[in-house]
């Protein structure tokens, strides 16, 4: 019984020593968080909210690509100071994902950038600091929607894989987002 209780540990110790080099050898690249950018990015100025029937007409545009798909799905849109504007869950879409929705929507509109950069930022990167900032949910599925230049909302799509929910927003977005 105790060889088998050592053994265990050493295989343990010896898969985490190898899980931990293999961490160490493909950790992302070195990014200079000192570096000043010349200008700010994501400065895109606050405009004007987006109307009601707009917003009802993106959470249709939304539930219009889903549905071709065969994807159902939760869609949320935001004005531009990120309070919920319309809402639409398509039969069936997940539970959870209706605040998940919400919260992408709003992230992107507070943010004024898609939630992918946050994505990006912590799995490319390796920016981990982001997980400290409020609101934040680094999940692809929102992006705001800019018109003439100023931010007047954002959308936010969940239910599915990451890289569904943002096909559903970018296809609803881009009847904005020109």
């Amino acid at each position: 019984m105790k060889l088998r209780i050592v053994t265990a540990m050493l295989l343990a110790a010896a898969l985490l020593s190898t899980e931990i080099t293999h961490a160490e050898n493909t950790a992302p690249p070195a990014y200079p968080l000192d570096a000043i950018p010349d200008k700010m990015p994501f400065n895109t100025p606050y405009g004007a909210p987006i109307p009601l029937q707009r917003a009802q007409a993106l959470v249709q545009a939304a539930v219009a690509e889903a549905t071709k798909r065969g994807w159902a799905m939760n869609v949320a849109v935001v004005d531009s100071g990120a309070n919920l504007v319309a809402f639409g869950r398509m039969d069936g879409a997940q539970l959870a994902s209706i605040a998940v929705s919400e919260h992408k929507a709003r992230t992107a509109a507070k943010y004024r950038r898609p939630t992918k950069a946050f994505e990006e930022g912590i799995q490319k990167s390796g920016f981990n600091y982001i997980m400290t900032l409020d609101d934040v949910v680094a999940s692809r599925g929102g992006i705001p929607l800019i018109e003439d230049g100023k931010l007047i909302g954002a959308i936010g799509c969940s239910g599915g894989s990451g890289s569904q929910d943002e096909v559903v927003c970018a296809a609803a977005a881009g009847t904005i987002n020109k």
